[in-house]
């Protein structure tokens, strides 16, 4: 099944870029990876780089398509960001949410892990067929029936992570326990919450039914982010992967 990918990544109205995303694919596996990282001194974006390089290095050394790959990734992404705050003192306090999207190709197989709040969503049929779970304070407020649905977006206490990269206590990861069937059409968008914060679902589906590549989807959903984001908004991310529809199989690798 031909794939258009397409990756977004801005520093928006802050001094440092603390997200990193990327991407490795290959007929027999592919695998997406965003990361936004968090701690003071510069170590966000070092935790958020050394996520993504891990998880595409070891997932192109061994690229299989199970959840015990994708758990395996999520604990070893773990271990190298713990690994890396020993280096230096100022890096003690990083850490970085992190999402990974495998396929396998030939099957039309996906899975799905994340943990923090950045977010993976499947799109499908005109809505949204899932999302992940944010590992959040605001979430469980949510879950708990303490506060709406908007708050996820407008709380104070939104950033407050449960789960995060670069805990022994803290990992807690969720990995889907059986693989998604990928259909013609599919749409997959993996995004730091610099991104769905301002993007609300409403507006990416708006996009993504006027949009006619993985490429202008992210364009027009940067376009409506800078609509309503402050100058002082964080750092924004995403990774676009649209599945070709019946009709369509020639869409291109990346853009």
């Amino acid at each position: 099944m031909e794939t258009d990918i397409a990756v977004l990544s801005q520093t928006g109205g802050r001094t440092r870029n603390e997200d990193a995303c990327g991407y490795w694919t290959s007929d027999k596996a592919s695998c997406w990876v965003l990361s936004d990282g968090a701690g003071g001194h510069g170590g966000g974006d070092v935790a958020a780089k050394l996520t993504v390089s891990t998880v595409l290095r070891l997932f192109s050394q061994a690229p299989t398509f199970s959840a015990a790959t994708l758990a395996w990734l999520l604990d070893e992404s773990n271990q190298a960001v713990l690994a890396e705050q020993q280096t230096h003192e100022e890096l003690q306090d990083m850490r970085a949410t992190v999402t990974i999207l495998i396929a396998d190709p030939g099957k039309a197989m996906a899975l799905l892990g994340h943990m923090g709040d950045s977010r993976i969503y499947c799109f499908r049929g005109g809505g949204i067929h899932c999302q992940t779970r944010d590992h959040s304070v605001v979430q469980s407020m949510v879950d708990a029936g303490l506060v709406g649905i908007d708050a996820l977006r407008n709380h104070p206490r939104r950033n407050v992570l449960l789960h995060a990269l670069g805990s022994v206590e803290d990992f807690a990861p969720t990995v889907t326990d059986q693989p998604l069937p990928i259909l013609p059409g599919d749409a997959f968008l993996l995004c730091s919450d610099g991104l769905w914060e301002h993007v609300d679902e409403a507006a990416m589906l708006q996009a993504r039914t006027t949009a006619g590549s993985a490429r202008e989807w992210l364009d027009l959903m940067e376009s409506e982010l800078l609509r309503h984001a402050s100058g002082s908004h964080d750092n924004y991310s995403a990774v676009a992967v649209w599945f070709a529809t019946s009709d369509d199989a020639t869409l291109p690798l990346s853009s």
